[in-house]
This record gives structure tokens, C-alpha cells and sequence, in this order.
């Protein structure tokens, strides 16, 4: 007899269901966060389990791995994905457990990557980089409008950047309490500067771009720090059939729904992996600063929208540019791009 098994993972527990073939619970425990004892669980059945499905939760590596590691065939489901039971007047952690078990079984369960355990620490550490990037652009932006507001001129982030040289104190040295609203934003920038090139500095030594990704720095924008993003966030390429799935994972695609010309509703725009999101909105950015070309094309398009939507343009044509790229090993052509 074959048999399903569903975990829902929480920060400390989770909820175990085992179902049959034909859909009969068979077992259900509320269980501590502890792999011995879920394993153990598991064993009473593993001579006849089909797979044990794990929702994608922020916390799922430790239990993917403890049972990938005692081998049970484990399934990461896509929590966006999911459909739940419509009609449903009530829902806990056992029902979204069962439900796990019977999407495995009628074979219905939308699925994540597994991403290779060993590869993993080092994308979490660029990971922690994009964070940082990001904390250090709030609080620049934060900067300016101080600055802005009181200076009546606006500071580039390049000279709000620099290490060696402050050149905010001396614009808010006037007053006691925009001087400390100042340092404390400058100290805080810089702070986290010498943070993400320690950090940049560490993967240039240890990580190198594989062969099949080296051309993605062809690419206006993409330098080898972002390069070795889009790398270990995409994984092998090959899982994505189509350039449109790959810039759909990429959230480059939109998740309006219409019908005869009308809106109805938005699909899940946190469906897709963030941080090639970020990756290609940074690749973007930096292309219009620096590339004739990329600038060209942003130009065109913000003549007839907004800065937000042609930003967001530039950035959908750059991860089909990389998809191309990465299945063919190909140099950037930018003629097939900024057309």
C-alpha cells in the first residue's frame, strides 16, 4: 500500500499527516522542531511512504536535509502555489498537513528546487549583501532628503559614499541637530560600506563564476558580484523551459489579470525568487548610468510612460538577455535587446 506524508513546518513545531492511496488519514502528531523524532515518526512507515512533502518555509533546510539524509524522498511544495480547498470554513495545521499528503498524492503538488545543500552558504552570504545594499540605500535616501530639504541641493550617493572624505558635516554644520541627524547617517553609511566590500572582497577569492555563467558579465550592469547572484540564485538553468518562465521567476513579468480589456484582479506578485528581482532591478540601474545603448532604450521607453515602468522594462529585457546567455553561452548582442 502506497502512502503520503505532508509536513507544516513552523518556527517550533510541526504537524505530521500520513494518508493511504486512497486518501484515508492513516496518522497525525503535532511534533517539536527535532529531526530525530520526526525521522523516527516516519520510519514506522518509510517502507511503503511514496514521499514526504515540505512546505517552503523561511526554515526548511534543516528538516529537507535530516530527511533527504535518511532517505526519504522529499518534495519542497511552492506555498504561493498552493490552492487551498475553496469552500473551506476552517483550516489549521492539520488540514494544511493533510492537504500536503493529498496534492503528493493526486499528484497536483506544485513544487520548489531543492537547492544543493553544500552551495547554499555561500548564497545566503550574497544574500546578506543585497540586504546590506539595500539598508545603505534607505538610509542614503534618508540622507538626501535631509540634506534637500535644508541645503535646498541635492548630494550624489557617490560623495555620500566616500570613505575617506565626509562631505555631509560641512552642508549641516549649522545647526547641532541636523550635524548629529548627519553623522549619525553618515556613520552608519560607512559602516555598512566597509561591510559589504568585506564581504565582496571574501567572494572574489573563494567563488568564481562557472563556465556556463561567465558570459553573464557581458551583460551592461552585471559585474561578477552580481554575476555570482543571478548564478547561485537561478541554479542550472535548464530547469526553465522557456525565457518567459525564467523572467516570471525573476518577477519581470506582470501579474495583472484582465479580460476584454478590463482588470480583474492581480495574481501573486511575490510568486518568484526576490532576490533576481533585485539583482536585475540593480543590473537596471546601473546599465542606464553607464551603458549608451541600455540609456537609449530607457530613454525611449520613459518618453512614453513613467521612470518606474521603464526602469522595470530595462530590467525584464536584461533577465531574457541572461537566459539566453546562460542555456547557450553566448555574448550579450544588444541589438537583439534594445530593438
Amino acid at each position: 500500500m502506497k502512502l503520503y506524508s505532508g509536513i507544516d513546518l513552523h518556527s517550533t513545531n510541526s504537524y505530521l499527516a500520513i494518508i493511504d492511496e486512497s486518501g484515508k488519514r492513516i496518522f497525525k502528531e503535532k511534533l517539536p522542531n527535532d529531526i530525530v523524532a520526526i525521522t523516527e515518526r516516519l520510519s514506522l512507515y518509510s517502507g511503503t511512504l511514496e514521499g514526504v512533502v515540505v512546505e517552503s518555509t523561511y526554515n526548511w533546510y534543516w528538516l529537507v536535509d535530516g530527511l533527504m539524509a535518511e532517505g526519504f524522498a522529499v518534495h519542497l511544495a511552492n506555498p504561493s502555489a498552493i490552492q487551498k480547498y475553496s469552500g473551506l470554513k476552517h483550516a489549521d495545521d492539520k488540514h494544511d498537513a493533510f492537504w500536503l499528503a493529498e496534492m503528493l498524492r493526486l499528484d497536483i503538488l506544485p513544487t520548489g528546487y531543492i537547492y544543493p545543500k553544500d552551495e547554499r552558504p555561500i548564497r545566503d552570504l550574497l544574500r546578506k549583501r543585497s540586504h546590506l545594499v539595500s539598508l545603505r540605500s534607505s538610509l542614503m535616501i534618508s540622507l538626501q532628503n535631509i540634506i534637500t530639504r535644508n541645503c535646498g541641493s541635492k548630494m550624489k550617493t557617490n560623495d555620500i559614499r566616500r570613505l575617506k572624505e565626509d562631505r555631509v558635516q560641512p552642508l549641516l554644520a549649522g545647526n547641532e541637530d541636523l550635524a548629529l541627524a548627519g553623522k549619525v547617517s553618515k556613520d552608519s553609511i560607512d559602516f555598512l560600506t566597509r561591510q559589504i566590500r568585506s564581504i565582496e572582497t571574501f567572494l572574489e577569492k573563494k567563488l568564481e563564476l562557472k563556465e556556463s555563467y561567465k558570459k553573464l558579465i557581458t551583460i551592461p550592469g552585471i559585474g561578477k558580484i552580481l554575476g555570482l547572484t543571478i548564478m547561485l540564485e537561478t541554479g542550472p538553468v535548464e530547469r526553465f523551459e522557456k525565457v518567459g518562465s525564467f523572467a516570471s521567476y525573476c518577477r519581470m513579468v506582470s501579474s495583472q489579470w484582465t479580460s476584454n480589456g478590463k482588470s480583474k484582479g492581480k495574481g501573486n506578485k511575490k510568486n518568484g525568487n526576490k532576490y533576481l528581482c533585485w539583482a536585475f532591478s540593480e543590473a537596471a540601474e546601473l546599465a542606464r548610468r553607464y551603458d549608451d545603448k541600455a540609456r537609449a532604450y530607457y530613454n525611449r521607453k520613459l518618453s512614453k510612460t513613467n521612470f518606474m515602468i521603464a526602469h522595470a522594462s530595462l530590467a525584464h529585457k536584461l533577465s531574457r538577455a541572461a537566459y539566453y546567455i546562460m542555456r547557450d553561452q553566448a555574448d550579450f548582442a544588444p541589438e537583439k535587446i534594445f530593438t
